[in-house]
């Protein structure tokens, strides 16, 4: 079954133009080097929860909107496959300098999930 690398971000609105371009970039990478898919989503109907929600999971600050994000993989051993060649890419270099991202890095959550249930 199908491996899912899932991810939550906090981005600045006023930094948008400059996140879905490097989204664009990042997923053309992760593409040409064997991801299944990449999806980018921005928040539409996200409202702070009284335990928890979308944006306090990454503390979101006022002006900043959530993206919901996740790369699709064969399976576990595929995505490692994947992230070894992305990782070797010398575009990769450039996009994980801290001061190219337009959002704060210590604030966004990822991890890997085997899909249970594919509809």
């Amino acid at each position: 079954m199908a491996y899912v690398d899932g991810f939550v971000v906090p981005v600045p609105k006023n930094n948008m133009d400059k996140y879905r371009e490097l989204a664009t970039l990042v997923g053309k990478i992760y593409r040409e080097h064997g991801a299944l898919q990449f999806r980018e989503c921005i928040a539409d109907d996200v409202n702070p929860g009284k335990l928890t929600s979308f944006p306090q999971s990454v503390n979101l600050e006022e002006g900043e909107t959530v993206v919901f994000a996740w790369i699709m993989y064969e399976s576990r051993a595929h995505r490692d496959e994947v992230n070894a060649k992305v990782m070797k890419d010398p575009r990769s270099a450039e996009l994980a300098k801290p001061e190219t991202r337009p959002f704060d890095g210590k604030r966004m959550i990822f991890g890997g999930f085997d899909m249970v249930i594919d509809l």
